[in-house]
């Protein structure tokens, strides 16, 4: 799920959550599901069979883990991905952050918790949306290898109008003429980041840069999470499930498929010379995703999918700042301009 947050993956989870939402308040509001402490809600796949009403408190207390986690998961992994000897390491990350999903996912699936109900199907039929959330993870992770935080966020908010277009050129779906224009501003704003980010700054020594293959690596990965968040609308209909569930099917089967690919790609670090501290920040992004995965769930049970968009925002406007400020960059610097253009030109 997210991807890191692997944060790619988590996002497309969100995405399908919302997804959820939205097909169950056909069937009862929004209003109508928490009016009551507890309320029966009943999607077509039987996933989830009862809904409990976060209360205030509960509901804070999982927006500001789910939030925190995100924020911290990009800088963990930039930290980690620091280290050229991890670098290299992006297939078996990215099959780390799978591991973790579905344990997670397998965990909270368990009758004690029953927070949705295991629904399996075959092989053959989750590969191909398997192998496209492994290019969904795997890609951005290299992106955020090799560019500063803040533009490895501004590229991601293409996938806005990346996805728009898909649905336009192969379904026919448009959207809403001032949700199309809005776009507009959002694309433009990513341009300005990508060239001046890629510049560095002459004012400091010290500063994060984009490089040239951090561009391009952000650019294929939105192009990538695209198709895999499209994909997902369809298998949902295809096989009948629930985000859960379908994430349930995906992780497991994207983990094993990588492990052929991790001798054929990656470079193992010398283990004996890689410090404690490092070792600690791997297990701490994985604690990460496994609470963005568990937190995903209440935040968008309770905020509802318009709220859940508006904590979306807050958290890429968050990761954006504190990534300009972790750059070393100075408030002359011209990227600037696309960096505050394009999180508040995002369409709700």
């Amino acid at each position: 799920m997210p991807s890191g947050e692997p944060l790619a993956d988590l996002e497309a989870q969100k995405i399908t959550l919302l997804y959820d939402l939205k097909s169950a308040e056909t069937r009862v509001t929004a209003e109508e599901l928490f009016e009551k402490p507890t309320s029966t809600l009943v999607p077509l796949d039987g996933a989830i069979k009862t809904i409990h009403r976060p209360g205030q408190t509960s509901f804070l207390i999982w927006t500001v883990v789910n939030t925190l986690a995100t924020i911290g998961i990009v800088f963990t992994n930039k930290k980690i991905f620091d280290d050229p000897s991890f670098k290299s390491m992006q297939t078996s990350f990215a099959a780390f952050h799978f591991a973790c999903t579905s344990l997670t996912l397998y965990v909270i699936s368990r009758p004690s918790l029953a927070f949705f109900v295991p629904n399996r199907c075959g092989f053959v039929e989750i590969l191909p949306l398997s192998l496209a959330m492994c290019f969904n993870v795997i890609l951005p992770n290299l992106s955020l290898a090799y560019s500063s935080v803040t533009f490895y966020q501004i590229a991601r908010i293409l996938l806005t109008p990346f996805v728009a277009f898909i649905n336009l050129v192969f379904y026919g779906i448009s959207i809403p003429k001032y949700a199309a224009l809005s776009l507009i501003p959002v694309c433009l704003g990513v341009a300005v980041v990508s060239y001046y980010d890629t510049r560095g700054s002459s004012l400091e020594k010290e500063t994060q840069v984009t490089t040239i293959p951090g561009v391009i690596f952000a650019f294929t990965g939105v192009i990538a999470s695209s198709v895999y968040t499209v994909w997902i609308g369809t298998y949902h209909r295809k096989l009948n499930m629930s985000s859960m569930q379908l994430l349930f099917n995906q992780a497991p089967v994207s983990s094993f498929l990588l492990l052929f690919f991790i001798p054929l790609m990656d470079t193992a670090p010398v283990f004996e010379e890689t410090p404690v501290n490092r070792w600690l920040l791997i297990g701490l992004s994985g604690v990460f995703a496994s609470l963005i995965n568990l937190s995903q769930f209440f935040v968008i049970a309770g905020a509802g999918a318009v709220s859940s968009t508006v904590i979306g925002h807050g958290k890429t406007c968050s990761i954006v700042i504190l990534g300009w400020i972790y750059s070393g960059r100075s408030i002359s610097d011209k990227s600037l301009l696309g960096k505050s253009i394009t999180p508040t030109s995002v369409p709700n």
